[in-house]
């Protein structure tokens, strides 16, 4: 008689792995993972795939071979469609699942604030595949800029306006600036210097890096300035339509490049009662990631947003040291009785966003100090090496970049694009 308990996680992102890590050796449990993709992949280095510095199995590892030695552990290739609570069961697009504990682990997706046009028409920077799309779509246009004639058509083409100034959007930015500084020039002869668009990063907030530190927000403003990139803050992309994009103080950029970076949403599931959603749409739990309403289902990660925290009454910031310090917590949990339980407690371990080769800013837990140049671009190097699934990914990581250090150039920039294939095979 099997008394073990099942235990369904929903995401195989770093809370879901790391859960995985603290119950795998426990004979109490029988885990399933579930995930849309057959892999997991590292979220903060995606902008390096989509401008080509990387490739995408630099930051990617297929699940079952992640999950090849736990014993107790089977893997699902689904999409959630709906959540059966009282009968501990979720629909799947290709089957069903019954569980004892769910642990939702979904992560986040691109928040378009209900703006259709830019929902169809803008770059998002979600996943591998938008990173691959968006490579195809820079070098296809750079190839097509070669054979035009107007200036102005080719600067269409060639400019940028990335939406947000977050992470994502001021690395993107600076990436974007250095590849017109050291490759374009280099590989596409025809291309003058005054063919190349302009590079703009746009936000709501008064700064760029908002969370961080003001050093860091001041040398990034600096040093992405020094990189010839146009930042507008205290301004919102209202529109993109007819390839020109509408801004909130009433200025328009002609382009065809919109990439949004600029806001990010949980997913919702039906069968979820609505008062156990958020800000931001995140499932409500208490200080044990048990969503509210719910004794048998738990959140984790970007998707959770813990209340009854005084230490963070707005809830944690969605990163990935608290994905991975909830799943630390939870899995230590669910091995003890309920009564030796312990509440969520998160240790910020500080920040770090790059800019550029050899441009990055470090700020400390609690911003007790700050650090910015070759160092902090040396440790953030360092912590994503390390952050990487595997050792092949360390490696591959280590080895791209260390050419890219050395050469300024990266090789990766193939358009590579799935074949068109009938409906129907042929008789």
């Amino acid at each position: 008689m099997n008394n073990k308990s099942t235990i369904v996680i929903v995401g195989g992102g770093f809370a879901g792995l790391e859960l995985i890590n603290k119950l795998d050796k426990s004979n109490a449990f029988d885990i399933v993972l579930v995930d849309t993709n057959n892999y997991n992949f590292f979220p903060p280095l995606i902008y390096q795939v989509s401008a080509g510095f990387m490739e995408p199995s630099a930051i990617s590892y297929p699940f079952r071979k992640i999950l090849r030695k736990k014993k107790n552990v089977r893997f699902w290739l689904g999409t959630l469609e709906k959540v059966l609570p009282s009968e501990q069961k979720i629909i799947l697009s290709n089957g069903t699942l019954n569980y004892d504990i769910l642990v939702m682990a979904t992560g986040v997706e691109t928040n378009y604030f209900g703006n259709k046009n830019i929902e169809t028409l803008s770059l998002p920077m979600k996943s591998i595949s938008d990173a691959l799309s968006l490579r195809n779509v820079i070098f296809t246009r750079l190839e097509r800029a070669t054979r035009l004639k107007s200036t102005a058509e080719r600067k269409k083409l060639l400019t940028y306006v990335i939406a947000g100034a977050g992470p994502t959007g001021v690395e993107l930015s600076g990436i974007f600036a250095e590849m017109q500084l050291h490759i374009i020039r280099k590989d596409y002869p025809e291309l003058s210097p005054e063919d190349l668009g302009e590079i703009y990063l746009i936000d709501g907030q008064d700064t760029v890096l908002a969370p961080m530190s003001k050093k860091s927000q001041e040398y990034t403003y600096k040093k992405l300035t020094e990189l010839n990139v146009t930042i507008k803050l205290n301004t919102l992309v209202k529109d993109f339509k007819d390839e020109i994009v509408y801004l909130s103080d009433g200025s328009e950029i002609h382009t065809k490049n919109l990439i949004w970076a600029a806001g990010i949403t949980a997913r919702t599931f039906e069968g979820f009662k609505p008062e156990c959603h958020g800000p931001g749409k995140r499932f409500k739990t208490d200080v044990y990631n048990l969503i509210e309403g719910y004794d048998d289902i738990y959140a984790l990660g970007d998707c959770a947003i813990i209340t009854g925290d005084e230490n963070a009454p707005k809830g944690h910031p969605q990163v990935a040291q608290v994905a991975i310090q909830q799943a630390q917590n939870l899995g230590k949990n669910l091995l003890l009785e309920k009564e030796a339980w312990k509440p969520f407690q998160y240790t910020d371990k500080g920040s770090l966003a790059i800019i550029g080769r050899n441009k990055a800013v470090l700020d400390a837990p609690n911003h007790k100090f700050h650090m910015n140049g070759f160092f902090a671009w040396f440790i953030w190097i360092f912590v994503h090496i390390m952050s990487l699934v595997n050792f092949r990914n360390k490696l591959r990581a280590v080895y791209d970049w260390t050419g890219y250090y050395i050469h300024k150039d990266q090789s990766f920039r193939m358009i590579i694009k799935p074949r068109e294939r009938p409906q129907q095979p042929p008789k």
